[in-house]
C-alpha cells in the first residue's frame, strides 16, 4: 500500500536522523518510534479462539462484532466442521477467528474429521498461529448445566496454546443470550422503554450469573492466572433474505470490544478499533497516536541540531491525520491530510518553512530558550492537530468546529507544556498530558 510505504520511509528517516541527536533524547525517541511502528506499520488482524458448546453463540458473536452476517449461524445443528482459522472480513476490517467445533456437540458436523475430538481438531489449527485471546462462550442459562465439561475443554485448549506457543493466553468468559434471562420480556437493548425495577431485576440476575461463572473458573488452578473476567452480552441479530437487517438486539457488545482491546497486542489494536466502529475506542487509539507523535515532534524540536525539525515535524503531523482517519474507517492519502491541515488553519508551505526556519535560528542564537520554545510549539501544535482530526474524522464535526478545537488546544498545550517545562526542565516533552487537561474549558 502506497501510504504504508510512505510511513515506513518516514520511520527510517527519523531513525537515521537520531544518529545526530544526543543519546538521552535519541533513546526516548527510539522508544516512541517503536510504538508508532507497532501501531501503524506492523498492524494485523486480531486473532481470537472461540470455545463453547454448540448453540453458545460463537457465530452470532462474530456477526455482532461486525454488525454484518459474515458467519453462518447454526440454528438447527452444529455448523463448524473442524477447528480452523477463518478470516471473517467486513467492509472495515478483518478478524481471524479459530471457530472451534462445539464442545459436547450432539452431532458431528458435515465434513468434520470424526476421528478427532473438538480439542484435538483445535490443536491442529493452533500450530498455525498464536491467538491473542481465548473467548469462552456459554449461555446465561447454562452456567450450571454441565459446565464442568466445558471448563475441562477450556483447560485443554489453554494448555495446548501454552505448549505450542509458550505463553499464557488471556481468557475472557462471554455470557451469551443474556436477553433470555428473566424477566424475559424486558429488552436490554432498549432500557429507556422498560420499567426501571424490571430492568434492574434483570441486570442484577445477569451480574449474579457473571459472578457465579467467574468463581467457577477461578476454582481451576490451570485457568486462574489467565482468566480476566466474565462479561454478559446479547448478540442477537436477524437478516432478511435480501441482506437487510430486520432485528438488532445487541447489548453490551461495545463494552466487550473495549474490554478486549486491553488484552490485544499493539499490532492488532488499530485494526480491531477500525473494525469495531466504537467511538470511545477510536478516541483511545487516536489519543495514543497523538501523544506518541506529539512526543516525537517535541523531542525533535528540543534537540540542539539546527533545522533538523523543519521537514520531519510536518511530515509526522500529516501521518497523524492519516492514522486517525484510518482508525475512523477512512483511507486517507497524504494529500488529503495536507488539505485538512490547511482547512484548520495550519499553513503548509512557505509560511511553515519560514516559521520553522525562525525556530531553528532561535536554537542557534539562544540554544536553551530556542529549544524550549521550539519544543513547546511543536508539541502543542501536534497535540492540537490530533484533537482536531479526531473531532473531524471520528465525531464528524464540521471544519469550522475542528479549526476552533485546533486553535484552543494549541494555546492550551503550549501553556501546559511551558508549565511542565518549569518542573521537568528540557525533558518536558517526554511526559504526555492527560486529555482531561485539555477538555477543561473546551
Amino acid at each position: 500500500m502506497r501510504l504504508r510505504d510512505e510511513l515506513v520511509d518516514k520511520a527510517k528517516r527519523l531513525e537515521e536522523m537520531l544518529d545526530r541527536v544526543p543519546e538521552p533524547v535519541a533513546r526516548e525517541l527510539r522508544t516512541k518510534i517503536a510504538e508508532l511502528r507497532e501501531l501503524l506499520l506492523e498492524q494485523r488482524a486480531p486473532r481470537f479462539v472461540l470455545v463453547g458448546r454448540r448453540g453458545a453463540g460463537k457465530s452470532s458473536l462474530v456477526n455482532a462484532i461486525f454488525g454484518e452476517a459474515v458467519a453462518q449461524v447454526g440454528h438447527e445443528k452444529a455448523t463448524t466442521a473442524r477447528g480452523s482459522w477463518f478470516s471473517y472480513q467486513g467492509d472495515l476490517g478483518t478478524l481471524e477467528i479459530l471457530d472451534t467445533r462445539g464442545i459436547q456437540e450432539g452431532t458431528v458436523p458435515e465434513a468434520a474429521d470424526a476421528a478427532l475430538s473438538p480439542v484435538e481438531s483445535t490443536a491442529r489449527a493452533l500450530r498455525e498461529k498464536a491467538p491473542d485471546a481465548v473467548l469462552f462462550l456459554i449461555k446465561a442459562k447454562e452456567v450450571d448445566a454441565a459446565v464442568e465439561g466445558d471448563l475441562d475443554a477450556l483447560v485443554e485448549v489453554s494448555q495446548k496454546i501454552r505448549a505450542i506457543h509458550h505463553f499464557r493466553v488471556p481468557i475472557v468468559a462471554v455470557v451469551t443470550h443474556c436477553d433470555e434471562v428473566e424477566p424475559r420480556n424486558v429488552r436490554l437493548h432498549r432500557p429507556d422503554e422498560e420499567r426501571e425495577d424490571d430492568l434492574q431485576e434483570k441486570l442484577d440476575r445477569i451480574a449474579r450469573i457473571e459472578s457465579h461463572l467467574e468463581a467457577k473458573i477461578r476454582q481451576r488452578d490451570e485457568l486462574r492466572d489467565q482468566f480476566v473476567a466474565a462479561h454478559g452480552v446479547s448478540a442477537y441479530q436477524s437478516w432478511r433474505r435480501d441482506g437487510t437487517r430486520r432485528a438488532d438486539d445487541r447489548w453490551r457488545i461495545d463494552e466487550l470490544l473495549d474490554f478486549l482491546l486491553d488484552e490485544l497486542p499493539e499490532q492488532a489494536r488499530v485494526e480491531f478499533v477500525r473494525l469495531s466502529q466504537v467511538k470511545a475506542m477510536q478516541h483511545r487509539i487516536a489519543s495514543r497516536l497523538t501523544n506518541i507523535i506529539a512526543t516525537i515532534c517535541g523531542g525533535i524540536a528540543a534537540t540542539p541540531v539546527p533545522v533538523a525539525d523543519i521537514a520531519p515535524i510536518t511530515s509526522l503531523q500529516t501521518s497523524l491525520i492519516t492514522g486517525i482517519g484510518y482508525v475512523s474507517g477512512r483511507r486517507l492519502e497524504i494529500k488529503t491530510a495536507t488539505e485538512f491541515l490547511g482547512a484548520i488553519g495550519v499553513n503548509v508551505g512557505a509560511a511553515v518553512a519560514l516559521r520553522e526556519t525562525a525556530r531553528a535560528l532561535a536554537k542557534v542564537l539562544a540554544p536553551g530558550l530556542g529549544s524550549v520554545v521550539s519544543a513547546a510549539v511543536a508539541f502543542g501544535g501536534t497535540k492540537a492537530i490530533g484533537r482536531a482530526a479526531a473531532a473531524y474524522f471520528i465525531d464528524g464535526v464540521d471544519v469550522d468546529r475542528a479549526r476552533d478545537i485546533f486553535k484552543k488546544t494549541k494555546r492550551k498545550a503550549k501553556r501546559l507544556y511551558e508549565s511542565r517545562q518549569k518542573e521537568e526542565g528540557d525533558d518536558a516533552w517526554i511526559f504526555p498530558f492527560d486529555d482531561d487537561e485539555f477538555a477543561q474549558g473546551d
